[in-house]
């Protein structure tokens, strides 16, 4: 079946999120370790087809981009590398975090649940996805 992959990309942590097949809603998958991202999606990918990579980019208020987004520039370049025929879009990612927080407490996620280290992160990779499709979709 056709995915596509929303990216929360973090120094550490990778949050990941999948789309249903017909692209219309996002739902989190996984946190992974930045060091074995590339591996993960690889593996994710013998099983399924994945047709994007919506990967949120950080951004100022202002739309320049944020001083953390040296750290994504490289995986951005990985990701082409390892997959030269799927296309990526760079998304907005600011606020996914603090609106992830949000999420998870309005959803009535514990606080020890909450402050799991990763929790955040595939919750955001969500946001970030279901912003692309919400738009595409329109």
């Amino acid at each position: 079946m056709e995915r596509i992959i929303g990216i929360d990309y973090g120094r550490k942590r990778v949050g990941v999120a999948v789309s249903d097949p017909l692209g219309i809603f996002a739902s989190a998958l996984d946190t992974v370790s930045s060091a074995k991202i590339i591996e993960y999606l690889k593996n994710y990918a013998q099983s399924e087809t994945i047709t994007l990579f919506v990967v949120g980019y950080p951004k100022n208020l202002n739309n320049t981009p944020a001083e953390c987004a040296q750290y994504v520039d490289p995986f951005l370049k990985n990701l082409k590398k390892n997959f030269p025929n799927i296309p990526i879009v760079l998304e907005d990612e600011r606020f996914t975090t603090t609106l992830a927080q949000r999420a998870m407490i309005e959803g009535g996620m514990k606080k020890s649940d909450r402050s799991q280290k990763g929790a955040a992160d595939k919750i955001s990779a969500a946001l970030i996805l279901q912003g692309y499709m919400d738009r595409k979709n329109i």
